[in-house]
Parts: C-alpha cells; structure tokens; sequence
C-alpha cells in the first residue's frame, strides 16, 4: 500500500544532484526522488534526535543515580554481613587461642602494612608461612 505523493518543485545545486545520481541505485532506491525522500526522512530523524539529546543526559542521570543507589544499598547490605561473619571468626580466634596485647598490636600493624603494600590483595598462603617462620 504505497502512500500519496506530492508533486512539488525542488532547486538544488548541481552538485547535489550530481551526488543524488551517482547514490541513488546503491541506497537501493529506484529513483532519484526515492533517494531524495529518504534523505529528507534521515535528516529529520537526525534533527529529532539532536533535540532527544537536550533531554536526555537529564533522563541518563536519573537513571544511572536510581541504579547507583541500589548497587550502594545492595553493596553496603554485604559489607554488614561480613563484617558479621568476620566479627564471629574474630570471636572464635580469641576464645581459641592465648595471644596478649601487645602480640596482638604487633600482629595489627603488621597486617595494616601488609595491606597497604599489596593494596588489598593479601594471601592465606603467605599469613601461614610467616606464623610458621616466627
């Protein structure tokens, strides 16, 4: 069902022109109006998606800050069970064993300088070692 055209003058430069009729059979149109009308459709669209663009990062914003809440929210929920979870292992370690505080002091700043040197990425591996060196 092909819609209604309307005929109308158009005043072009010949360059434009020339450009439509070298393009036109590789945009897969079957005449030059064709093309001509699918440039027109294309640039309008572009217009109506720069004016989009006005609005949006507004929209982006609210988005990405509702989804940054909830990522916080979800984030801040895990920390507090494992602090938790750690809390108990601290509990578990303490009745468990006989350490003083002064050890324990010592232990405190080491584990600080550890993490520290190796920005977090401490090994269970290398902890082991050392107590078995001491």
């Amino acid at each position: 069902m092909s819609q209604e055209k309307t005929r109308f003058a158009l005043y072009v430069s010949s360059a434009a022109l020339d450009e439509v009729s070298e393009l036109y059979t590789s945009a897969n149109c079957k005449t030059k109006s064709e093309f001509i009308e699918k440039a027109i459709l294309f640039y309008a669209s572009y217009l109506h998606t720069r004016r989009a663009s006005e609005f949006l990062p507004d929209v982006l914003s609210d988005i990405l800050s509702s989804s940054f809440t909830r990522l916080g929210d979800r984030m801040g929920h895990l920390l507090f069970k494992l602090a938790v979870e750690c809390n108990i292992v601290h509990h578990l370690i303490a009745a468990a064993n006989e350490v003083d505080r002064d050890v324990y002091e010592q232990l405190r700043n080491r584990s600080v300088r550890e993490v520290k040197s190796t920005n977090g990425e401490i090994s269970f591996l290398d902890d082991l070692i050392f107590q078995k060196s001491i």
